[in-house]
């Protein structure tokens, strides 16, 4: 531990349940360096916990797609005015994004008059949007922490300050105490040795109200073909009651808190594009991903993104191994026919699971939250002596 010193106050913002993990993490590994390090922003419960200080609450940001951030525009203005005050009275130096791009990089922009050090931890996909985003971030990001050993070597040959320090979501499934697949049944009264279709709908009620009625719909037609249980993950800053109020379905049962034991037990997934697919690739689960927003979002999005695939899983083994339902394709019948080519084909299904499980080995090892503490300690350190 250092020497005793003043309070060192650092401005951090996630807009998102992942980014909240992943912030929470961060913070107790710079604690670790230095317990003076306090910790302001924009966070959930988890970061909350570890001790940061809170300006809003992830529940208040959960806006996403260009015609929902449209909506909201004042309210952003409004927040990022609040945070510029924020780092004026308390003399901020150092700024931690931790991805939600649409917000964070839009602040950087202002961030820039008020001499401040922004470090962005975990990636907007720079390698999807195209060099728009790419400019920006060499214009107004001083550092670049990256969770794919592909990222930095793409940020390095666009003349951006990056390192690449692994996937925070790796030393959280190492270190996560799973439930058996009988404890989890008898906790929740799930059918024995019944196997599982988990949805996982997202943790955005728009989302939600987009995808999970025809999920549902498809997942209850699957359920009685293949003899299976419908288990719907449950996001921590959702209700409940919110999926029965989207479906006229009665036979699935809605769990919060046990997305990683139910990853690792469950048959199938149907999960929503983001770091929940990752996860679940991580835990060798045979998935279908679907994706839907607004017509202008997805119209405006199309014409911006320059991957053929949106699933982590698919794009770090350069293959669609898991089907990926976009849009309109987000229907009861595609939903059906991807699943019914997994479930049908014992070998296929086998392929898959092996396939993905091999996507652990291709992001590093565990230990990122310490690796990327360590490199905002740098910076610190770098900025007391100057």
């Amino acid at each position: 531990m250092p020497e005793s010193r003043k309070e060192i106050r650092i401005l951090m913002i996630a807009g998102e349940v992942s980014g909240d993990l992943a912030g929470a993490a961060l913070i107790k590994e710079l604690n670790k360096l230095d317990e003076n390090i306090k910790v302001l922003g924009i966070g959930g419960d988890k970061m909350r916990e570890a001790g940061m200080e809170l300006s809003y609450h992830i529940n208040k940001m959960a806006f996403l797609g260009f015609t929902e951030v449209v909506k909201h525009i004042p309210f952003i203005k409004r927040v990022q005015r609040e945070l510029i005050e924020l780092v004026k009275q308390n003399k901020i130096e150092i700024v931690v994004l931790i991805d939600y791009p649409g917000f964070n990089l839009s602040f950087a922009k202002k961030l820039k008059a008020y001499k401040t050090q922004i470090i962005y931890y975990i990636s907007p996909q720079i390698w999807a949007w195209g060099k728009g985003r790419m400019k920006t971030i060499r214009t107004y990001v001083d550092k670049m922490i990256v969770v794919f050993p592909f990222e930095e070597d793409l940020y390095k040959s666009n003349n951006v300050n990056a390192v690449f320090v692994g996937h925070p979501l790796l030393e959280r499934l190492e270190s996560y105490n799973y439930l058996s697949k009988e404890e989890l049944e008898k906790k929740f009264e799930l059918a024995a040795g019944k196997d599982i279709l988990l949805i996982m709908p997202g943790s955005r009620k728009h989302e939600i109200e987009k995808i999970f009625k025809p999920c549902i719909n498809a997942a209850s037609k699957l359920a009685n073909q293949f003899n299976l249980q419908i288990v719907v993950a449950c996001a921590s800053n959702i209700d409940e009651n919110l999926f029965h109020r989207f479906s006229d379905q009665k036979n699935f049962k809605v769990i919060s808190g046990f997305t990683y034991d139910l990853m690792k037990i469950s048959k199938i997934g149907i999960i929503k594009s983001g770091t929940s697919t990752l996860e679940a690739a991580i835990s060798g689960l045979p998935m279908v991903i679907v994706y839907k927003t607004s017509l202008p979002t997805y119209l405006i999005g199309r014409t911006l993104v320059k991957i053929k695939s949106i699933g982590m899983a698919n794009i770090i083994l350069g293959e669609q191994v898991v089907p990926e339902l976009i849009q309109h394709r987000v229907n009861e019948s595609e939903i059906i026919e991807a699943c019914n080519k997994i479930l049908s084909d014992s070998s296929q299904y086998q392929r898959i699971k092996e396939k993905l499980l091999s996507v652990k080995d291709k992001i590093g090892s565990a230990g990122a939250s310490a690796r990327a503490a360590e490199n905002i300690f740098k910076v610190i350190n770098e900025n007391q002596r100057a």
